[in-house]
């Protein structure tokens, strides 16, 4: 929660810049999980509602790289926030593995900072490991903490980054199938989230189905494939329940609603009951809304980007992007008082049954196999119980033979990288010993290195090849490697001081922090590697 607007003077000086000088009143910061460019520019001649118009109003680049090797949800969105790449912000995954129990850790726990009003947990709850000041703390500074940022999203690692420190975060629990957050934020759920909650608007779709949106001749492709996923009870075909398998709403039932597209809405209406809540957009002090759209990821992984699902799910997001926007644009006083910015965390291979069915050389990779291989070849050279745990595309080695001293740790990571670059899966693998002075083979070096921090990062890492995708599961897909797919996103900026118009040139992720301060005349958070987009932004005069 915020304290009181802004004291006068600031509100006078605000007031006494000519017209195009202000800031935007609010800045509407949208993330949408796992749109990747391929996804979207397939999509975009079906686009009819507030996506498409965003889109054609505003200046549009299909191409923004991320520049490190594995795009993820928890790093994407820290980039976005932060305008910098994980070398510098840390947050390197979605977790990582504790190096004390050799277990997987979520990147934001925080034990000292539990989440209110659900179950205690080890998830993620905190921006305490985030290195680096994001959008919402350099409005926060810039406006000597009178302009408001708040970030709301289906996933609780889309929401705290994009809160930073010094916003307020909220995210949807599954366990409790409500909106909750951290006591790093706060003590108490505001009031407007409280009566939210209390209306309990996700158990209104319980009994319900997930149906097409579009008459079927619209979708492209089978509805059937047997590479798609059928968790929480949802199946692979039309119609798909949301009752995950329960009588009466619970956790089941929530997970299966969360994965649906019909949550869009259930964010977009937190969404309107923060902006009236909060007040946002009401004075000249500007305020940033950040919303991430979680459903499109898990759509992504269970049923892959070519499906129905995704379809249905594009389309509906279409309408809810309008929702959203229109929702701010009232808020702001009109769309000469808003800035609206949309972007993507990662990109998403296709299911590699797919691309082979289409010709293309491409597998699954599994994880477990790759650690389970790995170690038996450590321990035949090495003795002892040296372990490799796969997670993503780090390794992490531990075992009381390695961490007592009794073999030479660079010597076990060297052999590690040497094992994982003779399987026919990998391009490249790289003890984290080696990783500063790698020659940069086709650019992944470099890749890696960007994505790499000390202490947080495997031991050793590796690449796959294009069209393999690291997968624990025989269904869905995954995202995570340096490639066109998983790494190329849209970004979107319409409203105030914006020159309309498609913008073909590649550009960094990291550009898209800087650009949104720019818009908002202030400083660029203090770590951000790219640069604002000039090209796009103009006086207003």
């Amino acid at each position: 929660m915020f304290r009181a607007r802004a004291p006068l003077p600031l509100l006078l000086l605000l007031l006494a810049l000519p017209a195009w000088a202000r800031p935007p009143r609010l800045t509407l910061f949208i993330t949408v999980d796992a749109m990747g460019t391929d996804l979207l520019l397939r999509t975009r001649p079906r686009l009819q509602g507030g996506m498409g118009k965003l889109i054609d109003s505003g200046a549009f680049y299909p191409y923004a790289r991320y520049d490190y090797a594995k795009p993820r949800t928890a790093p994407g969105h820290t980039t976005l926030a932060t305008g910098a790449n994980p070398w510098r912000h840390g947050i390197v995954d979605n977790r990582v593995i504790d190096r004390a129990t050799g277990k997987p850790a979520r990147v934001f726990p925080d034990a000292q900072h539990p989440v209110l009003e659900a179950p205690l947990s080890e998830d993620d709850v905190s921006p305490a490991n985030i290195l680096a000041e994001t959008l919402a703390d350099r409005l926060r500074l810039a406006t000597n903490e009178q302009g408001k940022a708040v970030a709301l999203s289906g996933k609780a690692r889309s929401a705290i980054p994009l809160a930073g420190r010094l916003g307020q975060a909220y995210w949807f629990d599954e366990t409790v199938g409500k909106f909750v957050t951290g006591t790093w934020y706060t003590k108490e759920l505001p009031g407007w989230l409280k009566n939210f909650n209390a209306a309990n608007p996700p158990s209104a779709w319980f009994g319900k189905t997930w149906e097409p949106v579009r008459p079927r001749t619209e979708y492209l492709g089978e509805d059937d494939r047997p590479y798609e996923g059928e968790y929480y009870g949802l199946g692979r075909v039309f119609p798909h329940p949301l009752t995950g398998g329960l009588t009466a709403p619970g956790p089941q039932s929530y997970s299966a609603f969360a994965i649906s597209p019909l949550s869009l809405d259930l964010v977009v209406r937190a969404a309107g009951a923060a902006i009236a809540g909060e007040g946002l957009g009401k004075d000249e002090v500007p305020d940033l809304l950040a919303v991430s759209f979680s459903a499109t990821d898990r759509v992504y992984h269970q049923y892959g980007p070519s499906s129905w699902e995704m379809q249905d799910t594009m389309f509906r997001l279409d309408k809810a992007v309008g929702d959203l926007v229109a929702l701010a644009e009232r808020a702001a006083g009109g769309r000469a008082n808003l800035l609206v910015v949309l972007s993507a965390d990662h990109g998403g291979a296709a299911a590699p049954e797919h691309w082979t069915a289409q010709g293309m050389e491409a597998r699954r990779v599994s994880p477990k196999e790759l650690s389970k291989g790995l170690t038996e070849a450590l321990r035949q050279r090495f003795g002892g119980d040296v372990t490799a745990t796969v997670e993503e595309l780090d390794v992490y080695l531990g075992g009381k033979t390695l961490e007592g001293g009794k073999v030479d740790g660079a010597a076990v990571r060297r052999a590690a990288a040497d094992w994982l670059g003779k399987q026919p899966a990998i391009s490249l693998a790289v003890a984290s010993d080696d990783l500063p002075t790698l020659p940069d083979m086709a650019g992944l070096a470099t890749a890696l290195r960007r994505g790499y921090y000390p202490g947080r990062s495997g031991d050793v890492l590796f690449v796959v090849k294009p069209f393999h995708v690291m997968s624990a599961d025989t269904v869905g897909s995954n995202h995570g490697a340096p490639y066109a797919y998983d790494q190329l996103v849209p970004f979107v900026l319409a409203g105030k001081g914006v020159r309309p118009g498609t913008y073909t040139q590649q550009i960094s992720t990291t550009d898209v922090a800087p650009t949104v301060a720019a818009a908002l005349e202030m400083n660029l958070p203090a770590s951000a590697e790219g640069h604002p987009r000039s090209e796009a932004l103009g006086t207003g005069r």
